[in-house]
């Protein structure tokens, strides 16, 4: 894959919001077939093999709120990297036990090291020494403990600080995948 095509990808992710924590749908994201129409084409010259190029789409889907349409392509897709992107839409339906089943079923993913990366970069930012205790336990990325996070966040208002920061938190887990899908990809 290009450098550009890797830039053209990672525009998708720049919305006038990170996504919610649930499944509500937010201005200013793409409707579903205008972003497969966009896709399309960066896709297809970037060459991807299928599946990587089916949980990029899946990825981005998820990212502009289709929730649906993310779970139609990363449920049929059985290795690790579909059960991550599974994983993120059931975290988001909300269905936290679904979403841990599919994070157990992930393991110790290959993009978990750099996710673990910038969310310390972004907790020591921000001095939240208790939210980094609860997901980088020893400096490892706990993908269960941010489902857990998330979901006694849904009560909370969209405007409160710490939802504002699960939604980056979410925004670096999801670029760290996409980055990872692309370079893999290669």
């Amino acid at each position: 894959m290009l450098e550009a095509d890797m830039t053209a990808l990672r525009q998708f992710l720049t919305t006038p919001e990170p996504a919610a924590l649930g499944p509500a749908r937010r201005a200013g994201t793409l409707g579903e077939a205008e972003l497969n129409r966009a896709l399309e084409p960066i896709l297809l010259r970037g060459r991807l093999a299928s599946p990587n190029a089916e949980l990029i789409q899946a990825l981005l889907l998820l990212w502009h709120d289709h929730l649906d349409a993310a779970h139609n392509i990363s449920q049929g897709i059985e290795n690790e990297h579909g059960s991550f992107v599974h994983a993120i839409m059931h975290r988001r339906e909300p269905d936290a036990w679904n979403s841990k089943y599919w994070w157990q079923r992930v393991g110790s993913h290959r993009a978990f090291p750099e996710i673990a990366r910038r969310v310390d970069e972004l907790l020591r930012s921000r001095e939240t020494a208790g939210l980094a205790k609860r997901l980088l336990p020893g400096g490892k990325w706990d993908a269960k403990a941010f489902v857990d996070t998330c979901d006694s966040a849904l009560a909370l208002p969209e405007t409160d600080p710490q939802v504002k920061l699960l939604r980056e938190i979410q925004l670096i887990e999801t670029d760290a995948m996409l980055e990872f899908l692309l370079s893999s990809a290669k």
